[in-house]
């Protein structure tokens, strides 16, 4: 078990952590944050279109999807990236992948996660990737489970941008500068060849939430600049000494 500061992403496909929280990644690596991504499928089936229509077979879309997120994952400096392979479009979600998640969150002991919106009628993976990482850390939590490992604390959980905002009931409360990092995030885009049509798009995305950042920060009187930024919904309250 790490002494360090940690974060941990649970992420549906393989790729999905490198659109929505890249930036956060390489952001909290550079800041001394050991951070663990779980890819609980590789997205073989419903995010590997391009692959199909070059007619790679099953085996090959699952080894190349593998190679581009070790690609972006190294690009962010993750420290640990795990692969599932629990199938995708759907998920399937078990009582043993349920456990493996467990002795995962129990071992890195997270300050903080990450996970999808908590509705997507445009994916269902996503939105049950989410019910599925609050209920293993709500396991992780309980003394009776496992007893002899170290419990889980209380980490705040952040959900990332789905794909089509408006439709998702998602509604953004923190936003983070990663104009620093910018350039390790769209690195690491650029490791996601089976979606390429991506990259424009989460690029305009980062652009979009900077401007909203700005506004937050203070906007015409004394908002910081930002180039870059993503947004996030956090589920819990924060706990504080002083408001801010």
């Amino acid at each position: 078990m790490t002494e360090n500061k940690t974060a941990l992403v649970i992420s549906a496909h393989a790729a999905d952590f490198v659109w929505r929280c890249g930036g956060a990644i390489a952001l909290h690596q550079e800041l001394g944050y050991n951070v663990t991504v779980v890819c609980l499928s590789f997205g073989e089936r419903g995010e590997s279109a391009r692959l199909w229509k070059e007619g790679k077979s099953l085996d090959e879309v699952k080894a190349i999807r593998k190679s581009e997120a070790e690609g972006s994952a190294e690009a962010l400096g993750v420290h640990d990236i795990k692969f599932l392979d629990m199938g995708d479009y759907p998920l399937r979600f078990t009582e043993d992948y349920e456990n493996k998640v467990v002795d995962i969150i129990r071992d890195v002991q997270p300050k903080f996660m990450f996970s999808h919106s908590k509705w997507d009628p445009y994916n269902t993976d996503h939105m049950k990737t989410t019910e599925f990482a609050l209920t293993c850390r709500m396991i992780a939590q309980a003394w009776g489970h496992n007893p002899g490992q170290k419990v889980l604390g209380a980490p705040q959980m952040y959900l990332f941008e789905p794909h089509q905002t408006e439709q998702m009931q998602w509604k953004p409360n923190v936003f983070l500068d990663i104009t620093p990092v910018w350039e390790k995030k769209k690195a690491a885009m650029e490791c996601m060849n089976g979606q390429v049509h991506l990259w424009d798009f989460y690029t305009r995305v980062a652009q979009q939430r900077a401007n909203h950042f700005k506004r937050n920060s203070g906007g015409m009187a004394g908002g910081r600049d930002c180039k870059y930024a993503e947004g996030f919904e956090s589920i819990f309250p924060f706990v504080m000494d002083e408001l801010v």
